[in-house]
This record gives structure tokens, C-alpha cells and sequence, in this order.
């Protein structure tokens, strides 16, 4: 089985649909064996729940080297940081260089960079009368949201748009290609 290891803040809700798509067999080949969470979130509750290990650590500037630590005891595959709002130092990002990966709300590079996430992305989207927006898959590198994109996947923005209904599509759009970019992994 190939090892998937998730850093999450939040709710957890790309974390739960891996672990779906792991149930219903279409990442089958895949488990998820640890969730790290920067902070206390109903992600790390959610995933202790289903008897994942789960570690929640202090921000501050050991929080890289911690999750090192972490990984290196039972190496991940796979690292994907679902909704993970800490960056990453760069020592970090190079001693896993091609092993972690990122869903981002939007098409990047537009919308990407330090502050840029959530509703804030969708904000500007439509402050700036963008046409589309969408999710984009990426490798993490120092250099935040500049990694090589794996895949991404556009939406239409509607004339009466709101950052809700745009958020909710945007969600749709994060589940399919964050599935499909780990199961091509």
C-alpha cells in the first residue's frame, strides 16, 4: 500500500474525500497512515475518529522540523497538504522535493503566493471581473504556490457570482483533480 500523509488546519473535507475515494476503491491502492494538523481542527478530530494516527503541533518555527521528524518514522509516498496553512521552511520542502503536493483554489500562478487562500482567493476573483477561476494542483517548493503544476481544472464564473457559489464549485473542482493527481502520482 502506498502511504499518503496529509497536513491539514481546517475541516478536513479534501482529507474526507481521499479517504472515501480510498473506500470505494478508487485509490485502492493507497492508505492514509498519518494527518498532521498545524492547530487543533475537526480534521485531526475527523481522522482520529477513523483511527489514523494524528499529530496536532504548535506553530512556531520548529513546526517544519517536527513534521519531519513525523514522516521520517513511517515515510509517506505521498505528502498533500489539504487546506494546510502553515509554510513550509525551505529546508523542508528540499528534503522531500517531489514527494509533496498541494491543492489550491485557484489557477495558478494567478491567486497565489502568501495570504492567498480561501475566500480571500474568490474575493478578488470577482473584485477582478475574472471570466474563469478554478483549482490547481501543484508541487511544494520554497517558493510558495510557484511549485510545477500537476494539473489544474477551470470553471466559468457566472454574472450573478458570489464568493459562495463560486467557493462551492471551486470545492467540486479541488476534490476530482486532487483525487485523480494522487492516483497518477
Amino acid at each position: 500500500m502506498k502511504k499518503i500523509s496529509i497536513l491539514v488546519s481546517g475541516n478536513g473535507t479534501n482529507m474526507m474525500h481521499i479517504l472515501k475515494s480510498i473506500n470505494h476503491g478508487f485509490l485502492s491502492d493507497f492508505i492514509v497512515n498519518t494527518v498532521i494538523s498545524d492547530r487543533w481542527c475537526k480534521a485531526i478530530k475527523y481522522a482520529s475518529n477513523k483511527k489514523i494516527k494524528t499529530f496536532s503541533i504548535k506553530r512556531n518555527k520548529f513546526l517544519s522540523e517536527r513534521i519531519h521528524d513525523i514522516l521520517k518514522q513511517d515515510i509517506p509516498y505521498v505528502i498533500v497538504l489539504s487546506g494546510f496553512l502553515s509554510i513550509l521552511d525551505p529546508n523542508f520542502c528540499k528534503k522531500w522535493k517531489g514527494k509533496i503536493i498541494n491543492i489550491h483554489p485557484s489557477l495558478l500562478p494567478k491567486y497565489g503566493g502568501i495570504g492567498m487562500y480561501g475566500i480571500k482567493i474568490h474575493e478578488l476573483v470577482l473584485k477582478n471581473k475574472e471570466k474563469t477561476s478554478g483549482a490547481t494542483v501543484h508541487y511544494v517548493t520554497k517558493n510558495v504556490d510557484s511549485g510545477t503544476i500537476i494539473m489544474k481544472k477551470s470553471c466559468h464564473i457566472e454574472p450573478k457570482e458570489t464568493c459562495h457559489s463560486l467557493s462551492k464549485k471551486i470545492s467540486i473542482i479541488e476534490k476530482e483533480i486532487l483525487i485523480q493527481s494522487i492516483k497518477n502520482f
